[in-house]
C-alpha cells in the first residue's frame, strides 16, 4: 500500500516540498514529526529560517560583536 494514499493531498504536497528543500526523505520528515513532535509547520519554519540564514551568510551579513554581546548578556545578572 502506498503511504501517500493515507494522507491528504495538502499534507502530501507539504511533505514533498520539505523533502525538496532539505536533505531529508519523506520518511525522515514523517518520522521526525511523529517521534519528536515536530509538526510540518514547525519543520517548514525551521527550513525557512535555515534558508534565510544561509542567504544572509552568502551576502556576508553576520552579527556584529556588539550584537552578539547584547544577546549573550541579555539574561546575565549584573
Amino acid at each position: 500500500m502506498d503511504e501517500r494514499n493515507d494522507i491528504s493531498k495538502d499534507l502530501d504536497r507539504r511533505i514533498d516540498a520539505l523533502a525538496a528543500r532539505s536533505s531529508l526523505t519523506r520518511s525522515q520528515i514523517i518520522e521526525d514529526a511523529l517521534a519528536h513532535g515536530r509538526s510540518l509547520a514547525w519543520q517548514e519554519r525551521w527550513i525557512a529560517g535555515v534558508e534565510a540564514g544561509l542567504a544572509d551568510a552568502e551576502r556576508g551579513d553576520f552579527a556584529s560583536e556588539e550584537e552578539i554581546a547584547l544577546v549573550l548578556n541579555k539574561h546575565t545578572r549584573r
